[in-house]
């Protein structure tokens, strides 16, 4: 499978942005996803993941109540809706495709593309 991430930008603190993954190859809806992000000079960071039905999604706690992760089967790409940000929010977003194991560990996702670039501002 093959995920390429789009809609990340610059944005002032408490704005919004929303970030799309999608997904072409392998059946996707198949798939749990997860998404990830990176700020400089740190490690890769679990931020949301949602299974295949949508039916159980997980967030990281930093992120918890104003991020939503959500799905479209029908277009292959999952969403991630990013509210009140902050800007230690400020990272690059990467969507990965769910294989097995901790949802919230790196090992547990494959198909890593290129991901999208989020600033936020103070």
């Amino acid at each position: 499978v093959q995920l390429q991430a789009s809609g990340g930008g610059l944005v002032q603190a408490g704005g919004s942005l929303r970030l799309s993954c999608a997904a072409s190859g392998r059946i996707f809806s198949n798939f749990g996803m997860g998404w990830f992000r990176q700020a400089p000079g740190k490690e890769r960071e679990f931020v949301a993941t949602i299974s295949w039905s949508a039916t159980s999604t997980y967030y990281a706690d930093s992120v918890k109540g104003r991020f939503t992760i959500s799905r479209d089967n029908s277009k292959n790409t999952v969403f991630l809706q990013m509210n009140a940000l902050k800007p230690e929010d400020t990272a690059v977003y990467y969507c990965a495709r769910y294989r097995s194991g901790d949802i919230y560990t790196l090992r547990s996702y494959d198909g890593w593309g290129q991901g999208t670039q989020v600033t936020v501002s103070s």
